[in-house]
């Protein structure tokens, strides 16, 4: 009598053990079924929470990804195994980055602000720091040209309860031309956030992060833009505390021209004519995305002090490292 008790006793912890198991498996994020993007059911992993500032994220040439804490003024580096370390410290606060064929690292820089290397070390250099005797007063996000061009967004200033009456705001879209040249490309963008192009390079995205639509333009052949347009409607407006905001935040592409879009929604994916896809949600807020990864078949987000691990069916363009 003692035993079968004792069994069913046993079998009762087990059974209870399995069920918790089952409901943090339910609990478990996955990934919505888009066709050719994303599996349905697929667990979205954490790798981990707690960062001081999420943003930048890069594929790297050895296949990890490197973002930036910008609160820590470092870049931190996420191995193919999710094993997290620190790739360089005294960043300048380093957002957003960018890999030239050199192997170099470019970055949008804010505790001063400019553009320019800032790894390896012997290879430092600044590009810019200000325009027209102005200052940069954000510099958010970074693409590459196969060019040599450069383009960049200033995020400008906004009140904040640390800062509620900050200078007045000059947000803009930035180019540096292969030669060095500095040109302000747009100034009618409330917040001009994430920046990015599309894979034959003729198109500019910018994400507008107090808009409802990311905004893109064509590229002539001296870098500068035209025909400004609402490429693609954003599900993440909404209206917030301090007014209506998609949120619209960093942006990827992938290897068929889809459009990934961090805002409050998730991760948005838009196919090359700007219609929408579909919605990867995320249990906090991404900031900025990438591809990484020897194939380029996963998607990382960053964002809210925490970093996410996205198996897809999708694979990024390998033509840039973002």
């Amino acid at each position: 009598m003692l035993l079968k008790t004792s069994h069913a006793k046993l079998f009762s912890v087990l059974g209870a053990l399995a069920f918790a198991a089952s409901v943090q498996a339910a609990d478990d994020p996955v990934t919505p079924a888009i066709p050719g993007v994303s599996a349905g059911g697929v667990i979205i992993e954490l790798i981990k929470d707690g960062f001081k500032g999420t943003e930048g994220p890069i594929g790297y040439s050895d296949g990890s990804l490197l973002f930036t804490e910008t609160n820590d003024n470092r870049i931190t580096r996420i191995a193919p195994d999710n094993t997290v370390s620190t790739f360089l410290e005294n960043s300048n606060g380093a957002n957003g980055l960018a890999l030239n064929a050199n192997g170099e690292l470019i970055a949008v820089q804010t505790l001063k602000p400019q553009v320019g290397i800032i790894y390896p070390a012997d290879k430092q250099k600044t590009f810019a720091e200000n325009f027209e005797g102005v200052a940069f007063q954000r510099p958010n996000d970074v693409v590459l040209h196969k060019s040599g061009g450069i383009y960049f967004t200033d995020s400008g200033t906004r009140p904040t309860k640390e800062n509620p009456n900050p200078p007045p705001s000059h947000p803009g879209v930035f180019y540096i031309s292969p030669t060095g040249e500095l040109k302000r490309l747009a100034t009618d963008i409330e917040r001009p956030n994430g920046i990015q192009l599309n894979k034959d390079e003729t198109v500019l995205y910018v994400a507008n992060t107090l808009g409802e639509h990311v905004l893109a333009y064509d590229i002539a052949a001296d870098g500068s833009i035209s025909n400004k347009r609402n490429f693609a409607k954003l599900d993440g407006w909404k209206q917030e505390e301090n007014g209506w905001s998609s949120g619209a935040d960093g942006l990827a592409i992938d290897d068929n021209d889809r459009l990934y879009v961090a805002s409050n929604s998730g991760i948005e994916v838009f196919d090359a004519k700007g219609d929408a896809l579909g919605v990867i949600a995320l249990p906090k807020k991404p900031q900025n995305i990438a591809f990484a990864g020897a194939d380029k078949k996963t998607l990382y987000a960053v964002g809210r002090g925490a970093a996410y691990r996205i198996p897809l069916l999708a694979q990024g363009f390998k033509g840039r490292a973002k």
